[in-house]
């Protein structure tokens, strides 16, 4: 199916197709004139590419899972990896929601008043929430350069 095929069956945007081509996520199979054609199993690549980015890979690890033959090869221990982040990521959102529940619905007069929200002012003034934020960040940036220099 040519380029055009492609975006209107996937609503991925013919720009972005081209730059998992570069990327060498995708291939095309040859052209049409100036339109590059892409083989039927380019809309399963390209759900994989989706699903692997809702979980938070990045596109050079999603690479990495792509072995050469075109063949899907699973790092199942990249996987659990980003399982254990997602779980304490799920921790962290879930203690963030309950807070913020909590001081939507506090009798105080004013959230100022409120021991809870005084707690989340505590933790974001020390950083608490951005240093956990930089961490899981960092750990995703460490991991990249070292699988690259394997």
């Amino acid at each position: 199916m040519d380029i055009g095929e492609v975006v209107r069956r996937s609503g991925v945007p013919a720009s972005t197709l081209r730059y998992y081509e570069e990327q060498k996520l995708i291939a095309s199979i040859g052209r049409r004139g100036l339109r590059r054609i892409f083989g039927s199993d380019v809309l399963e690549r390209l759900a994989l590419i989706a699903l692997g980015q809702a979980a938070g890979f990045s596109l050079d690890e999603i690479a990495r899972m792509f072995a050469p033959d075109s063949r899907l090869r699973i790092d199942r221990k990249m996987l659990a990896a980003k399982a254990d982040e997602l779980d304490k990521t799920i921790t962290r959102l879930a203690a963030m929601r309950e807070s913020l529940r909590h001081v939507a619905a506090c009798p105080a007069p004013s959230h100022m008043e409120c021991p809870s929200f005084r707690r989340l002012l505590r933790a974001a003034a020390s950083g608490a929430v951005q240093k956990e934020r930089a961490k899981a960040s960092g750990n995703r940036s460490t991991k990249a350069r070292t699988r690259g220099n394997k």
